[in-house]
């Protein structure tokens, strides 16, 4: 149990950055699901960007943002693939 009054201001902002965090990758997760199973353009292109978004965040690191982005515009037709 924290006893300093800094060490339970750190266990709040840890646990309000461990809460963006879980929902950010929840959503991440889910995206990367739906553009795998239904390969639209739309889809695809939104599981991207939430990629892209959540390595901003710290929420995955950006290696694997770059992982991700890659599998998912391997589905685009190749007029659309997503330029490094």
């Amino acid at each position: 149990m924290p006893v300093t009054k800094t060490a339970k201001r750190a266990l709040r902002g840890s646990k309000k950055k461990a809460e963006v965090k879980t929902s950010v990758i929840s959503k991440l997760e889910i995206a990367v699901r739906l553009a795998k199973k239904s390969a639209t353009s739309r889809n695809i292109l939104k599981a991207i960007s939430l990629a892209d978004m959540s390595a901003k965040k710290h929420a995955i690191h950006k290696n694997k943002a770059a992982r991700i982005k890659s599998t998912l515009s391997k589905l685009l037709p190749s007029k659309k693939r997503v330029k490094k």
